[in-house]
């Protein structure tokens, strides 16, 4: 009676070991192909104001890297102040993909160490780079910016990626 118990349960506890075994090798294998496919794209921008104050974005270059981006805080209609730029990615179909404020980059805040203290000042440029980075989608298709103005919004650049 031992031996026939032997012949039944030792086989199904060394099935069981080895389906457990395979499923431990299988997890671990799905779990680098996500994070390979974990990647985020860097948009970089020349902007350059013409005589009359307006100004001209151009897309400079593209990279794609390995990597995971932290959670970006989305911002509000009331954070948005003159000047400031929102970037917008869209997908395929016209789905928004992922958008970001960027400050007004034309008249930075500078922060001033003095005797005094810190203090900070306006500054006013006349041409500027920047960059914005996202979380890479493989159907992302456009990029569009637009400049909040005092009468709304100002659609400045779109270009397809």
């Amino acid at each position: 009676m031992k031996n026939v118990f032997n012949v039944f349960v030792v086989p199904v506890f060394l099935f069981f070991g080895v389906q457990e075994r395979n499923n431990l090798v299988h997890n671990k294998r799905s779990e680098t192909l996500t994070t390979k496919s974990e990647r985020i794209i860097y948009l970089f921008f020349k902007a350059d104001k013409d005589q009359s104050g307006n100004a001209k974005i151009t897309l400079q270059s593209t990279k794609i890297a390995e990597g995971r981006l932290k959670h970006m805080p989305s911002f509000e209609r009331d954070d948005i102040r003159k000047g400031d730029l929102i970037i917008t990615l869209t997908a395929s179909g016209g789905k928004e993909v992922g958008k970001q404020l960027v400050k007004d980059p034309f008249n930075p805040e500078l922060e001033v160490y003095e005797k005094e203290g810190i203090s900070r000042h306006q500054a006013s440029l006349q041409n500027t780079e920047f960059s914005t980075r996202f979380s890479y989608s493989e159907n992302v298709q456009s990029v569009k910016i637009e400049k909040a103005t005092d009468d709304g919004v100002q659609v400045l650049l779109t270009q397809k990626l």
